[in-house]
């Protein structure tokens, strides 16, 4: 196809071309003298001619190449999935810990209550002290026999005082054939309780087991159940109940004491029963104390 240039636009190519010919061949020239003298060092493979000349596209100032914008959104994209995960582990946490405090309160609120042992405190006076009932007011808890500053304190202590919940281990029956005794036995020996019987010192030992249990009545009020104590002689038995047992004690010791000679409440190693009880009649400024020790068991028919 003929040219649709002039001669004079065709001669004036061909001098461009060999001008831009003549450029190329002086860089490289000069190129080559900078690379033998060791100015310049070449890190790039040879360009080809035609190429020395292009221009290169430049960026637009304020435009960020595709490729950081991409990077930045990933690093963006997976900060946010680590703290997804994080939120997530926390709540997983926490629900374990919810779970397991209800189960331990579903544990705690079926498990059936531990039993306690009624704590053993060292008592002022023995028990069952009363004044005469010919005394001035009749009959009445003789608080004259503990010391006067420690009379809040023994108050306190029968107002805290709960009765324990009855077992089948517990003393409900005693006999006493050689002074025609017998009569109930009711856990507790306060003033309401020795109303209904012989009272168990609350704490000490049930019967047939290793240790004291001490029994007391009154001698001359509520029955007089222990009037005639003083009556009893060592080798006389004593039979104390429970619902399916009957314990035998023989008696061994017989004392006329004060009414702070506590030390007969005291536990003991061997399996003894204690029988307490104002003296003398219608007196009753002292106490008597019957000791006797286990001789025998058996079922009740």
């Amino acid at each position: 196809m003929p040219s649709s240039r002039t001669k004079p636009e065709r001669k004036a190519h061909r001098l461009r071309e060999a001008y831009m010919d003549a450029l190329r061949e002086a860089r490289r020239a000069r190129l080559e003298y900078y690379r033998r003298t060791g100015r310049v060092v070449l890190i790039t493979p040879d360009i080809p001619p035609g190429d020395l000349m292009e221009e290169q596209p430049l960026p637009r100032p304020g435009v960020e190449p595709a490729r950081a914008s991409r990077s930045w959104w990933d690093r963006a994209l997976l900060t946010v999935e680590v703290l997804a995960v994080l939120g997530l582990l926390l709540v997983l946490a926490h629900a374990f810990g919810l779970v397991r405090a209800l189960n331990d309160e579903i544990a705690q609120a079926l498990a059936p209550p531990t039993p306690t042992a009624t704590p053993w405190l060292r008592p002022l006076v023995l028990p069952s002290g009363h004044t005469p009932p010919n005394a001035p007011g009749g009959a009445r808890p003789n608080e004259a026999e503990i010391p006067e500053h420690l009379r809040p304190y023994v108050q306190a202590y029968y107002a805290a005082l709960t009765i324990p919940t009855p077992s089948p281990e517990h003393a409900i029956r005693i006999r006493i054939p050689a002074i025609g005794v017998d009569a109930p036995i009711v856990m507790g020996d306060d003033w309401e309780q020795l109303k209904k019987g012989v009272g168990q010192h609350i704490g000490s030992a049930n019967p047939g087991q290793p240790g004291n249990i001490v029994l007391s009545a009154h001698n001359d009020i509520y029955g007089e159940i222990f009037r005639d104590l003083d009556k009893l002689q060592p080798g006389d038995k004593i039979y104390i109940h429970t619902q399916s047992q009957i314990y035998t004690y023989v008696v061994t010791e017989i004392h006329i004491v004060e009414p702070t000679d506590v030390q007969w409440m005291l536990p003991t190693e061997e399996p003894v029963a204690t029988l307490i009880s104002c003296y003398p009649y219608m007196v009753d400024n002292q106490r008597i104390v019957v000791r006797a020790q286990l001789a025998g068991e058996g079922e009740i028919p």
